[in-house]
């Protein structure tokens, strides 16, 4: 059995400085960082990129602490659409924008020494039918995937609620179109597994994990896309998390709560007390 990685996701800390962010992270013992690149916390539009990511690799080395690059933030792009354009954005240069980032996060991911690129497709545009979207997505990807191979980075594309790609069995069909490149593996979110997967969510970690690169947890219900604290929703964590460690998965399993920025600190120290308690009775079962 794979001892977990634990980490937490900057998106659920934007109230802090990036330097404190990591130093709360490091002081409660977490193993690792979900860095989402904003302007808040390591921007990737801004001036001074490759030093500013020298200094928040020397920040990561001084902690301790394991690092995955998320690119996940809502108005990187766009001040006005939540996460666009994206890689099925109807516009050509709205793609090529979203492709941009992505290359950018790969090169900011090296220099750090990341596990792992995160992403996902988008919501398929109004008046787009499936066919157009899925070529949009494949040919805005295959930069990336280029770029995250000759990196030596992994690629992990999230199935996200209501994009394109958002199920297990849409993350396989991408893989497919793609021609199955070495570099592209699956970022798993545990809650979007209770939220709308068919299968149990500890049965689509072992499903998952030959392809698992990246792994965010939080707790959700049925049919409802809302990151909950644990303990809120309706997971049953200790058979999930035996799962994933029997899986032999390496990376960071992040802690995603980007709704709870205003309690961070105490969110980041209640979850990682759950999560080392489900872990215990894991192991005792």
């Amino acid at each position: 059995m794979t001892r977990l990685n634990l980490g937490y996701g900057t998106n659920g800390l934007t109230d802090l400085r990036l330097p404190d962010a990591l130093a709360v992270l490091a002081d409660l013992g977490y193993d690792g960082v979900g860095l989402t690149l904003d302007h808040m916390h390591l921007d990737p539009l801004g001036p001074r990129l490759a030093a500013r990511t020298a200094e928040t690799a020397a920040l990561l080395g001084r902690h301790g602490l394991g690092v995955a690059v998320e690119t996940g933030g809502r108005y990187v792009l766009d001040p006005r659409r939540k996460h666009g354009p994206s890689l099925v954005d109807p516009e050509p240069e709205g793609r090529a924008a979203r492709t941009g980032l992505l290359v950018t996060a790969v090169r900011i991911a090296a220099d750090l020494g990341a596990t792992a690129v995160h992403c996902f497709s988008g919501i398929t545009p109004a008046g787009t039918d499936r066919a157009t979207a899925w070529r949009r997505l494949t040919d805005s990807l295959a930069p990336v995937v280029e770029a995250a191979g000759a990196a030596g980075i992994p690629l992990a594309v999230e199935p996200e609620p209501g994009h394109l790609l958002a199920t297990l069995a849409d993350f396989h069909h991408l893989r497919g179109l793609l021609g199955d490149p070495e570099p592209l593996g699956l970022t798993l979110d545990i809650g979007h597994c209770r939220c709308l997967e068919d299968r149990s969510p500890a049965e689509c970690v072992r499903d998952a994990g030959p392809w698992l690169r990246h792994v965010q947890i939080e707790d959700m219900r049925r049919g409802v896309h809302e990151h909950l604290p644990f303990g809120e929703g309706e997971i049953d964590f200790p058979p999930v998390l035996d799962a994933l460690a029997a899986t032999g998965y390496p990376g960071l399993t992040v802690v995603e709560l980007p709704r709870h920025s205003h309690a961070g600190p105490e969110q980041a120290r209640k979850s990682l007390e759950f999560l080392r308690t489900a872990i215990r009775e894991a192991a005792a079962c």
